[in-house]
């Protein structure tokens, strides 16, 4: 709150008496007129010192300031001005030809952004842009290739991968109540206006200036007038102001700030009370209500600390994905790879950098946070505000509500000298209720006050604690009220001892006194009963009650009543003093007339019996949440309106203050204030007096105090503090619930409003919303910004360590010829289906233990991807996973009967199980025994093995010319006996045993030379003329008979022995990603601290990722489209090794850095500097 304790309860509707709740657009232009207003004066003040404004703030203040001089002139003054007349009004032409220069009194409708454009914003992001042109290359490929499906397949892919993030988005973001709703429900439909020298209702939209109008009870303020007649004219400014207590106006000028002056009524304001005259002096969008609302209409808002981190991120993915793409683009074209595969290539390395199920994973774990907080009464209005709490390093708080619990409580109470605590959360009462003395002020504090309970809220809670009952009535009062209540039923007592007048209290004697009946006496006499300021009511006295009876005051009294005074005010409470004085019956009998304006009783000569003491306690659990913030590194201020005496006090029971400042030391030592030297002094107490005096160097050296409290400050000094705490690059999280600190509410980097006692403009203007008031929330608040950050690093960590066995398969293929280990397909299976749900689940991770512990992040060096987690993700465990990754993949290979010392330059040419069919060519190996380990290869095609070009060229010997060397021409086709029938098929058996001087490892025959016999697996078939049959091709019969063989590789089985491995390789992926989901849920602790299935989301992940992956391997109608192959058994366990080398090679390294940071072990420290991400 602006003021002190003083809580008046929000004005209410002025027909139905209940509380308004203000629209969207009355809160944002309360905003924008409290900082407006707040400019206004700053710049006055500048002004008035002499001082002039930046070049940038005269900018702005041409473009915000409301330059108004009506209000300042005479009424005279401002007719001849104006050339109008306040009796007749305009005449008819003139107000004709105003309309016609100026227009109609209306407001303009504001520009917002229409849906289309955010949805369309959500396909020109980085991640989306490298998609979209990664389809339209695949569109294109297919395009110029039709044989390639794959193509196509993988263009629908990433477009729907694009459109699904887009949209999941956008809906999520996306907000349904408009930036401003429509203004016309502001302008009444009809005014009463003078014209031409008569009154008549004219439609409000015809006013121009220099109109004279009548203002009565209920109307709206048509436009901007100064008024020039009043007669008791209140208005409500909520609509503006946000304030919902009527405003008096008067006619005269009370300030020179048009927003702040009293004979100004604006535009969209209402009439409660009194009617007035005014010239009208500013209509439609020139009034200071459409200037307002064109400004929070062009407001633009500023990116959150996450905002930026996830752009930077962004961006350094994209510029990696486009870097790699063009390189091995450029290798592609050196190495004459032909134009459509080289572009293949780039998007599967674009496509195995993006992490495209990234920003999803983010928006997740924003609302999944948010719901988090929801149930700790936090309400997150902008979900990337989260993550700056998290990094927030200094808190500016307001005292009263969030520190303190918004309720004046009776903690002290005096009587015969002697000072007596009362039943608090924190002490037990010492009064003694029986005794005379504290009867009487029992007494007095029930009947000498006008506090209620509020009927509504008893009638519809009966059951309501009396500390949680509402009250009409100002804080104090009430606080009196529930203390009383908890002795004894205080309406029985006030209806006993009835009021029969009043003087209310005001400023100037500060004091309250009422009339009452006495029960008490049987002659039916009359009590004065006041209340009021202790010196204030002192001075009316001149008996005391001592044990009940009333004796002279001495000098000596009043010095003892002064003492104890000081006492309390000295911690912080506010003090009211009581008195009474019984009235003689026959003097002042029942039915006497008092006059409360010029009293006609005694006021002096009173009986004092005592004091009460009032402090707002401190929440219960605030004190040990501000250590917790102080052991985070996170700093609070206080910034409070109150006495510094009361924030002093306050400070010191919750822990901002905990050492002495330099009034207590020099104090203690008896010297002057400026004799202790203040590098010494860690506590500081800043009335707001001294802050319009501190230059650059006295905010240096005041913020540079560990403990620092700000008292009696103005909002617009809560705005200077922020702003010098940003200047010194702190993050700022400001608290705050009154209507005029929306300015320092949005300046900080992350305002928090309250939500009980929080005015609507507060609420409006912050981005978070403390639904219980409770500081204690916010530091549940802090615990889930840094867990956010913490976790999204995780789910970052997790998600890139899978982008190196992801590309290099693609730079293996491209470096060294093997056969490509890995499609773009399955790598959008990884990233979007088997990791996208142990990514997320990760938002889920419990908070590590030592997350309160550490100091804030410093935005500038601890980023959400440092070099540290690259390193991590990348060179650490992305290397490790890629090797397991290329171990299965040989391991099929060798299995299938390649070697893998035969892998490098398979695929030079394109050959292995190429989809073109010009390209297909038959595979021979070179194997020490059937089905053993193949020991050389060669293509069948005399560009790959230059020995074939003299049979093509014609005959060799009892081998014919070979015409055919396309896989296509040479299918061996069977007869009935499962010979081939395909000549040249055949002919090239000869061929390859004339090369390889070896014989099929598959069962073949020939006939003898005489044609009377067949010869089974027989050398001699090659030695003759005539054609060998391979058998085996059609039954897949071994040649028992073979030592040294060859084996003949189909284009389906170099197809499905690749698949094989793929499948393998993807199956390797997901089996190293279960070890690194469980190492990434924690950057410090072990996993063993942490526990294992803690994260019952991340469990389920781990089980959806696994089934998902066997889904794809084994559902046969699943294999074709996604390009996988079913695996045998014994190709899952071979990378199993890799997910125990994983697990504790980051068990070990995090024991280390941990022995580093506790115990100092170098190596350990080294770790933590170089590996902690």
């Amino acid at each position: 709150m602006a003021g002190g304790d003083d809580v008046t309860p929000a004005g209410g509707d002025a027909k139905t008496g209940g509380p308004r709740r203000l629209s969207h657009n009355e809160l944002e232009m309360a905003r924008q007129y409290s900082e407006t207003s707040a400019r206004i004066d700053n710049a006055m003040e500048k002004k008035k010192a002499g001082k002039k404004p930046t070049a940038a703030e005269a900018t702005a203040d041409l473009k915000k300031e409301m330059e108004m001089w009506e209000h300042k002139v005479s009424v005279e003054e401002l007719e001849s001005k104006l050339k109008t007349s306040v009796a007749n009004g305009l005449t008819v032409a003139d107000h004709k030809e105003r309309l016609e220069r100026d227009g109609p009194n209306m407001l303009s409708p504001p520009k917002v952004k229409p849906w289309w454009y955010k949805l369309l914003m959500q396909f020109v992001n980085f991640f989306a842009i490298l998609l979209e042109v990664a389809a339209v290359m695949s569109f294109i490929g297919y395009g110029l290739d039709r044989s390639a499906p794959d193509n196509l397949y993988l263009g629908v892919v990433l477009t729907i991968v694009v459109v699904v993030t887009a949209l999941f988005t956008f809906f999520q973001e996306f907000k349904s109540e408009k930036t401003m709703e429509k203004f016309a429900n502001f302008l009444p439909p009809k005014s009463v206006v003078r014209r031409g020298g008569s009154s008549s209702q004219v439609d409000a939209a015809s006013l121009v200036v220099g109109d004279v109008i009548e203002v009565k009870l209920g109307d709206k303020i048509p436009a901007d007038i100064r008024l020039v007649e009043n007669a008791k004219l209140k208005v409500d400014n909520s609509s503006l102001t946000g304030e919902s207590e009527p405003q008096k106006r008067t006619v005269e000028c009370t300030d020179d700030n048009p927003l702040e002056t009293k004979n100004v009524a604006f535009f969209g304001t209402l009439a409660v009370d009194g009617t007035a005259v005014g010239v009208v002096v500013n209509t439609g969008d020139r009034t200071v209500f459409g200037r307002i609302a064109g400004l929070a209409a062009g407001s633009d808002a500023t990116a959150t600390t996450l905002q930026l981190e996830i752009h930077r991120f962004v961006i350094i993915i994209s510029a990696v994905a486009i870097a790699l793409g063009l390189i091995f683009l450029i290798v592609g074209f050196v190495k004459g790879t032909e134009a459509i595969s080289n572009l293949i290539f780039v998007i599967g390395i674009i496509v195995a950098n993006v992490p495209e199920g990234l920003l999803a994973t983010v928006t997740v774990s924003l609302t999944l946070t948010a719901k988090r907080m929801a149930k700790k009464n936090v309400l997150v209005k902008k979900l990337e505000c989260v993550e700056t709490l998290g990094s927030t390093t200094t808190i500016c708080s307001d005292k009263t509500g969030t520190l303190t619990q918004n309720r004046m409580t009776i903690v002290h109470a005096v009587t015969d000298m002697t000072i007596h605590t009362t039943k608090t959360a924190t002490q037990e009462a010492t009064f003694d209720f029986d005794s005379p003395t504290f009867k009487n002020l029992f007494m007095l504090a029930c009947v000498c006050a006008k506090a209620k309970f509020d009927s509504t809220d008893m009638a519809e809670n009966p059951d309501k604690s009396i500390d949680d009952r509402q009250v009409n009535g100002d804080a104090s009062e009430a606080g009196i009220l529930k203390f009383a209540e908890k002795l004894s039923s205080v309406m029985p007592i006030r209806e006993k001892n009835a009021q029969v007048a009043t003087i209310p209290f005001n400023s100037a004697n500060k004091f309250m006194v009422t009339i009452n009946k006495d029960s008490t006496r049987s002659d039916g006499g009359l009590r004065v009963c006041m209340k009021g300021a202790p010196e204030r009511v002192l001075d009316r006295c001149s008996t005391i009650m001592m044990e009940g009876e009333s004796r002279p005051m001495s000098d000596a009294d009043k010095a003892t009543i002064n003492e104890r005074l000081q006492t309390l005010m000295e911690g912080g409470e506010r003090v009211l003093g009581f008195a009474q004085m019984s009235l003689d019956a026959t003097e002042y009998p029942a039915g006497f007339e008092f006059d409360t304006e010029n009293p006609n009783f005694p006021l002096e000569g009173l009986t004092f019996v005592g004091l009460l003491a009032l402090l707002d306690p401190p929440r219960e659990s605030v004190p040990s949440s501000i250590k917790t913030c102080q052991s985070a590194g996170v700093q609070v201020i206080m910034v409070t309106g109150d006495h510094p005496a009361t924030a002093k006090s306050i400070a010191k029971q919750v822990n901002i203050i905990h050492d002495p400042t330099a009034e207590d030391v020099a104090k203690e030592r008896g010297v002057a204030v400026s004799d202790v030297d203040p590098t010494t002094v860690k506590a500081i107490v800043v009335p707001g007096s001294q802050i319009r005096d501190l230059d650059e160097s006295d905010w240096d050296r005041v913020l540079g105090h560990e403990q620092i409290v700000f008292a009696r400050t103005s909002p617009q000094q809560k705005l200077i503090i922020v702003e010098n705490c940003q200047r010194l690059a702190k993050i700022v999280a400001v608290t705050d619930d009154g209507v005029n600190d929306s300015p320092a509410l949005k300046k900080a980097n992350i305002g928090v409003a309250m939500g009980i006692a929080g005015s609507d403009v507060s609420k409006e203007a912050a981005d978070m919303i403390l639904l219980d008031d409770n500081f204690s929330s916010i530091v549940s608040g802090i615990e889930e910004g840094r867990l956010i950050f913490d976790n999204l690093k995780k789910s970052i960590a997790y998600t890139l360590s899978s982008n190196i066995p992801e590309i290099s398969p693609f730079l293996a293929f491209i470096l060294t010829g093997i056969p490509q280990p890995l499609t773009t397909v399955l790598i959008l299976c990884i990233d979007l289906g088997t990791d996208m749900l142990p990514a997320i689940s990760l938002a889920y991770e419990k908070a590590e233990s030592d997350i309160m512990l550490r100091d804030p992040r410093n935005a500038a060096v601890d980023r959400l991807v440092t070099r540290r987690l690259i390193s991590f993700s990348y060179l650490q465990i992305g290397i490790t996973q890629a090797a397991a990754g290329f171990m299965v993949y040989l391991i099929v290979f060798q299995d299938y009967g390649i070697a893998s010392s035969l892998l490098p330059g398979l695929d030079t040419e394109r050959y292995y199980a190429a989809r073109d069919e010009a390209e297909r060519r038959w595979l021979y190996t070179s194997l020490e025994r059937p089905l053993g380990e193949s020991t050389d290869r060669q293509w069948f095609d005399r560009t790959a093995d230059s020995d074939l070009s003299p049979f093509f060229d014609g005959a060799q010997g009892v081998i014919d010319q070979q015409t055919a060397e396309v896989f296509g021409d040479l299918l061996p086709g069977a007869d009935a006996n499962n010979r081939p029938t395909n000549a040249e098929f055949n002919n090239m058996i000869k061929i390859i045993n004339s090369l390889t001087g070896r014989v099929p490892c598959r069962a073949y025959e020939c006939d003898s030379a005489d044609g009377t016999s067949v010869l089974t697996n027989q050398p001699a078939c090659f030695s003759q003329a005539g054609p060998v049959f391979l058998t085996g091709i059609n039954t897949q019969a071994i040649n028992p008979e073979a030592g040294q063989c060859f084996e003949l590789w189909s284009r389906e089985q170099q197809s499905r022995v690749l698949r094989r491995a793929q499948t393998a390789f993807f199956i390797s992926i997901i089996e190293v990603q279960w070890a690194d989901v469980l190492i990434c849920k924690t950057r410090y602790l072990s996993l063993f601290q942490q526990g294992f299935f803690s994260n019952l989301v991340l469990n389920l992940g781990l089980l959806e990722e696994t089934l998902l992956g066997a889904l794809l391997v084994y559902v046969p109608f699943i294999n074709d489209p996604f390009g996988t192959e079913p695996l045998n058994v014994a190709h899952w366990l071979p990378a199993l090794p890799f997910v125990v080398i994983i697990f504790t090679y980051d068990e070990v390294r995090k024991f280390l850095l941990r022995q580093g940071k506790t115990k100092g072990n170098k190596f350990g420290l080294w770790l933590y500097d170089n590996t902690y991400w």
